[in-house]
């Protein structure tokens, strides 16, 4: 054979290779990534000392796109200082992402807190990689257990600072189809 066709049966065998490896990779990658996620843990500062703690594991399934009401997972949440304070369980209830932010909200379903299981709070988090903010629906709301609650996937901005070290926040941004 000429060389010319030789290059060019070799750079043809080559394209049908690759192609078939990329199309067997494509089928045994999942079918979707989920809708919306925020996943992580961190402390929150306070120069007072306060031990504040927050910790999420909230997801939208990519087959609920559609409607951020869908969204499953938990969250908690706890405030104590000088040996004093509460903590709380919380069931998902909403989801919204953008970017890097995600606003959750859910119904405590667990707490120390006294008049506060059965309510809803939400959480605004910004994932800013070293330096993660955080915001909550009681800043405006007041306590969980006064009875102020705000809609679903409604909260405050993310005003506070995360300790430094702590916050590994990781929001996977969600992408309705508008």
């Amino acid at each position: 054979m000429k060389r010319r066709t030789k290059i060019v049966v070799l750079g043809s065998a080559l394209l049908l290779t690759a192609g078939v490896a990329s199309a067997a990779t494509a089928s045994d990658a999942p079918r979707g990534r989920e809708a919306a996620a925020l996943t992580g843990a961190a402390e929150l500062y306070r120069s007072d000392g306060d031990d504040i703690t927050f910790s999420f594991d909230a997801h939208l399934a990519a087959r609920d796109k559609a409607d951020p009401a869908k969204a499953t997972g938990t969250f908690e949440f706890s405030h104590y200082l000088n040996g004093s304070g509460a903590r709380a369980e919380v069931r998902v209830d909403c989801l919204l992402t953008g970017g890097k932010v995600a606003v959750v909200s859910g119904v405590i379903t667990e707490s120390d807190l006294p008049g506060a299981e059965g309510r809803r709070v939400g959480v605004t988090v910004h994932d800013l990689g070293r330096h993660d903010r955080l915001g909550y629906s009681w800043a405006a709301t007041g306590s969980p257990s006064e009875g102020n609650e705000p809609p679903k996937c409604v909260s405050s901005a993310p005003f506070e600072k995360v300790e430094k070290g702590t916050g590994d926040f990781t929001v996977v941004p969600w992408q309705p189809e508008l």
